[in-house]
């Protein structure tokens, strides 16, 4: 993936993340790595211009779906999480092994193109995984040339069966359909999970696979400790939903007598691997547990709020001494996978947790965890940062860009004002991917066409199932509606204080 020759980047201002200061710095690339930087003296290597650049790290992804890119669009604006996953079906079925490739390049695409250089992808196979889709997600991103860990989610309980009374809600002849919808053996998938681990086809340099149990409530207790047990033993890191949606928080009490963290815990999941996806509907002692254990959270603020999910309580996390990182979640769910956009709402939404000013999160705390604190999640070490050592993951932003003119603080006009249109170059691993509007790895005019016709096809196979899931939806939107109103200890949500 690296150079063969040494490269000198000249002329820019380079990002540093600990202070803000974005002073006029040489950049020496050496193997895919940052050798030096500052004032590099002429020397045999290859040479070029970063003049009226702002170079910064590569942001990085603590949590998304590749499999979202295909289904762009084909969610309803106002619809929860429950709602969505009733939909999962026909969102994602009768797809071949080169939709599910697709898929992936057009996810990794859009977050190279918007100076994301890294991602913890979770992605579904319908209906069950399989070894060759989660080799031929790992070959769209090693195409593309980003970082990578790709984990295919796992489940051995419909959502039907996840919640408590669900099932009981739902009148004939309905139930009778949502009974028979059946997943594998959680023994099954995962000895499939082992099998494409143990094949891995891929530098894990760049592209690594890793465990994901879907959500807690839809495996039985032996499927989440065995897939924890797989991650420790095999050295990958585990993600899983977790409390993203009250309904959730809400039937983790009525299953476990706890909340979801604390059976978790109880089961032994948690541990430095372990990363909850999203972590709304949790307490102060959920947080204390997930510290204890050096588990951590990957924030998801764009999904959220296009589903209702609530507002999560970073900063009261990073006072208990949990790691969060940052991420973007599916296209389908968070209309994009735009780094900076989720990082500029970290930010924003910390202030909708009260008017003590000085527990907003700052710009710097926000940047620091889609840099650094993202790539801490996806276990990749000297990464999402621009010193001596580490991978030279660089973004090139455009300093004649509206939001930094003037240029007084380059990190907060980078927070606050970037949308990724100042994108101009993006570098992974000393490899230049994205240069001048033009991704450089993969034929961008055919990914569209290929998207186009796949959409079209797959809209048609699946017009059955949408159909289905639009009447089931009618039952599962009241149980959970229901549940969403229900008490509960946790206020994630305006409406809750009101």
């Amino acid at each position: 993936m690296s150079r063969t020759r040494p490269l000198k980047l000249t002329g820019g201002r380079v990002l540093d993340s600990a202070t803000g200061a974005a002073p006029f710095a040489d950049v020496l690339v050496v193997d895919g790595k940052i050798e030096a930087l500052g004032r590099v003296p002429d020397g045999d290597f290859d040479v070029l211009d970063a003049g009226d650049r702002l170079l910064i790290p590569g942001l990085i992804n603590s949590h998304t779906h590749a499999h979202g890119a295909l289904a762009r669009g084909a969610v309803d604006d106002r619809v929860p999480l429950e709602l969505f996953l009733t939909a999962a079906g026909a969102l994602n079925g009768g797809r071949t092994l080169d939709d599910k490739y697709l898929s992936a390049a057009l996810s990794a695409v859009e977050m190279v193109r918007r100076g994301c250089t890294s991602a913890f992808d979770l992605f579904v196979e319908i209906p069950a995984p399989s070894v060759e889709g989660v080799h031929a997600v790992g070959k769209a991103y090693a195409d593309v040339g980003m970082r990578a860990v790709v984990a295919p989610m796992l489940a051995d309980r419909s959502l039907y069966r996840a919640f408590p009374g669900l099932l009981d809600a739902i009148p004939e002849p309905h139930r009778a359909r949502a009974e028979a919808l059946a997943t594998q053996p959680w023994q099954t998938s995962l000895a499939t999970a082992e099998q494409a681990i143990a094949a891995w086809p891929h530098d894990r340099d760049f592209v690594r696979p890793a465990i994901a149990p879907t959500i807690p409530l839809h495996a039985a207790d032996e499927f989440l400790v065995a897939a924890a047990r797989l991650a420790r033993d095999a050295g990958l890191r585990f993600q899983t939903h977790l409390a993203e949606s009250k309904p959730q928080a809400i039937a983790a009490q009525a299953r476990y007598g706890c909340s979801m963290v604390a059976h978790l815990d109880r089961l032994g999941v948690l541990g430095p691997e372990f990363s909850g996806a999203h972590g709304i509907w949790i307490d102060a002692e959920d947080m204390k547990r997930l510290a204890a254990k050096g588990a951590a959270v990957a924030h998801n603020p764009p999904s959220n709020l296009r589903l209702g999910s609530g507002v999560a309580a970073v900063r009261e996390m990073l006072d208990a001494g949990v790691r969060v990182g940052i991420g973007t979640d599916a296209s389908n769910t968070s209309d994009g996978q735009n780094m900076f956009e989720a990082t500029r709402l970290a930010s924003y939404l910390s202030r909708l947790r009260g008017p003590d000013f000085a527990r907003w999160l700052s710009a710097a705390e926000a940047f620091a965890m889609a840099t650094e604190g993202s790539a801490a999640l996806l276990g990749f070490e000297k990464v999402g940062r621009l010193a001596e050592g580490y991978a030279a993951d660089i973004v090139f932003l455009r300093l004649d860009a509206p939001n930094f003119v003037p240029l007084r603080d380059a990190r907060l006009q980078t927070v606050f004002g970037e949308s990724g249109a100042a994108v101009d170059k993006v570098m992974i691993g000393g490899r230049l991917v994205f240069a001048d509007g033009t991704m450089l790895t993969i034929d961008e005019a055919r990914l569209r066409r290929d998207a186009e016709a796949a959409a079209a096809r797959l809209d048609t196979a699946n017009a059955g199932a949408k159909s289905a899931a639009a009447e089931m939806s009618k039952f599962v939107g009241t149980f959970c509606l229901a549940h969403g109103s229900a008490p509960c200890p946790v206020h994630r949500r305006l409406a809750d204080a009101l």
